[in-house]
Formats: structure tokens, sequence, C-alpha cells
């Protein structure tokens, strides 16, 4: 399986690796700086730098029973496996998602709710919320996120076991989708003194990073369902 490098450190950019194996349209490696799309978030997007150093464009990243694939355009000359590569990203894209990601978390913390589904985008992301009896105002929300991205609060992650995990089921924020099990251990996130929670994705050190962002609207998605919308500003 591919090592994951970013969930030790998002801001690595590029790294060194050895292609393991090569079908077309994708490429697995060893070991890779590319998130893969899972938990709301894309699939990173770069270049393999290949020996000679020509480029193999990366579209896309995803899991593959193999490990992580970097998909590529399918009648691209692919490497062979053994071959060293340079695996680069596109880092303003990652970077936004590593912003948005981050912030998405603030919004679980601004508003305590349930939630039933999200998307992490480079311009705007949402999370779907089941508030219950409550009421969601976007201007208050827009103000509690700018607040705790303005305390510059730092981020850190642990890991811990299923049977830790079991033993606090309040720290899954998601009512649909559960983190997976099965793998030894599980990776928390923590925003210092605002959020804790299960999360696999890549973030940003600082809140401060995130910038100034606004709940561009609040969507209803149900009877008890909002989606809220927000944007960097």
């Amino acid at each position: 399986m591919t090592e994951e490098l970013f969930r030790e450190d998002s801001y690595l950019r590029e790294c060194e690796a050895t292609v393991t194996a090569a079908a077309p349209g994708k490429v697995i490696l060893d070991r890779t700086v590319f998130y893969p799309t899972g938990g709301g978030q894309p699939g990173d997007r770069g270049v393999l730098v290949l020996p000679d150093g020509s480029e193999l464009t990366i579209t896309d990243t995803v899991k593959d029973d193999s490990g992580i694939a970097h998909l590529c355009d399918e009648g691209a000359a692919l490497p062979t496996t053994g071959t060293k590569v340079i695996a680069r990203l596109d880092w303003d894209r990652r970077y936004l998602h590593m912003r948005m990601h981050t912030c998405m978390h603030l919004l679980c913390a601004v508003v305590p709710c349930g939630v039933t589904g999200g998307q992490i985008g480079s311009e705007k992301s949402r999370l779907d919320f089941y508030i219950g009896d409550q009421t969601l105002d976007k201007e208050q929300i827009t103000l509690e996120l700018n607040q705790l991205i303005e305390k510059d609060l730092p981020l850190s992650h642990r890991w811990i076991s299923d049977e830790d995990l079991d033993a606090s089921p309040d720290l899954v924020r998601t009512m649909s989708v559960q983190p997976p099990r099965g793998g030894g251990r599980i990776r928390l996130m923590e925003v210092e003194g605002t959020d804790l929670q299960p999360c696999g994705g890549t973030h940003v050190a600082h809140t401060g990073e995130i910038g100034r962002v606004a709940v561009s609207k609040i969507e209803n998605k149900g009877k008890k369902n909002r989606r809220v919308n927000v944007v960097f500003v």
C-alpha cells in the first residue's frame, strides 16, 4: 500500500517515490503527497516528474485496491514499475482545500448539530446539518467563524484506536458516515479548545491561515436539514 505522507505533514509539496504499478490511466507509487478523494475533500492534482525531466499530468487522485491511484490520461505514456519519480502537487489548489477543510471544522464548532453531508471546494464549501428545532442565522455564523479564524488557533492531530473511538462516540459528528475502522488506528484532528473529531483530510497549522470567510447562503434541504455554504471573501 502507498505510504500516505500527507497524513503527517499537509505542507509537503513534493516527494521522491517509486512506481509500484501502472495501468492505462493510473500510476501507483510506494509513497505520495497526493491526497485521494475522500471525506468530502477532492483528490489532489499535479504532476509526476520522470527521470528524463518530462512530466506526467495527474488529473485526480483516488483510493485503489493497490494503494493510492494517481490518475492520468488513458493514452499517456506511463513509467514502468521501479521507475523513480518526483510527485509534485498543484500546491495552490491543495492549499485552498486545506484552508477550506479547516474552516469546515470551525463551522462544526459554531453549529453544534449533527452533520448529514458535506463537500469541500477551492472556492466554496458546505456542510449539511440536522438542526432539529434550532434556527440558523448566516450573519451570526459568519461573525463567529471569523472570530475563530482571527484567534489564529493551532491545529494538531493524534492517533487513537478503534476501541478508543468506540468508547467516545460523541467525537463523531457525521450522522450517516462513520470513520473507517479496522486499520488499527484513527486520526483525530483538533482545533485547540474548539473542535475535536476524526478526520483524515489536510489542514492548515493555524486558523489564521484560512482568511476571511462568509456564509453565502443557508439552504433548506428538508424539514430539519439545512445546508450552510461558505466562501472566501
